[in-house]
């Protein structure tokens, strides 16, 4: 996005909210923002892992986007500070690997929570003042997996592919106000976001008919595949169900 003639008016397309912040993506993306001289407010669920932004010239506030008051309350905060958001980067997350047989409907329920609803919500709160000011952007981090479900990954498959028709409705809903909306379906990345696959697998008991698969497919998360989204979505619709998942099977089989 091109601000160099929007930041000397202060614009307001030039404050920007970007969540997940505590690691990962969301960290790059709001040093690189503020680079680029956004107004950037970085948001976590604890701003004590916000402190290298506030160095960085980042302001910092409190965001759990599963819980409506506190997307009220960080929200507010911000509009009473410096005025309309006018850049939202929906980008916290996390991904809640398990087979579908041994995964609690909670856990289906957490991921929607998080990947989904808190997204929705903050989008419901952000829209008023960038329709207002006839311009603004808004930012969902997709995944490869909206496209193509890798085994074991149900829940947060089901919560990207949701990410694909929102976005895609609510761009069609809100182009004519001046504002847009963006879909990153990223490949995997090496970060701490896929370290914690194997914190957030449900407990399995003794002789799980999933052991198996599950310690391949942990191994093969370990891999960055960058051709995922590029290569995937294609193979998958020319091969069909018998074939493509010949494919899989391979894959997590490899050392």
């Amino acid at each position: 996005m091109n601000i160099s003639d929007r930041k000397a008016t202060g614009s307001p397309d030039t404050i920007a909210l970007v969540t997940g912040c505590s690691s990962g993506i969301g960290r790059a993306t709001a040093l690189a923002l503020a680079r680029q001289g956004f107004a950037v407010w970085a948001s976590a669920r604890s701003v004590e892992t916000l402190r290298e932004l506030e160095s960085a010239g980042c302001r910092t506030v409190r965001l759990d986007v599963t819980n409506m008051d506190s997307r009220i309350q960080a929200v507010s905060r911000i509009k009473a500070d410096g005025g309309s958001i006018g850049l939202l980067v929906n980008n916290a997350g996390y991904s809640q690997p398990g087979a579908v047989e041994e995964l609690p409907l909670d856990a289906y329920r957490a991921q929607f929570e998080t990947n989904v609803f808190g997204l929705i919500g903050l989008c419901q709160l952000v829209l008023p003042g960038m329709r207002a000011n006839g311009r603004g952007t808004i930012v969902n981090l997709g995944s490869g997996a909206g496209l193509v479900t890798p085994p074991l990954s149900s829940a947060y498959a089901m919560s990207k592919y949701a990410l694909e028709a929102f976005s895609d409705s609510l761009r069609f809903e809100t182009s004519r106000f001046g504002i847009r909306t963006i879909l990153v379906e990223a490949s995997a990345i090496k970060s701490s976001f896929t370290n914690t696959l194997e914190q957030m697998l449900p407990a399995q008991a003794g002789g799980s008919p999933y052991t198996a698969v599950t310690a391949k497919v942990l191994r093969f998360a370990r891999y960055k595949v960058g051709s995922q989204v590029r290569i995937a979505p294609t193979a998958r619709r020319l091969l069909g169900d018998r074939l493509w998942d010949a494919v899989m099977a391979r894959l997590i089989r490899a050392e």
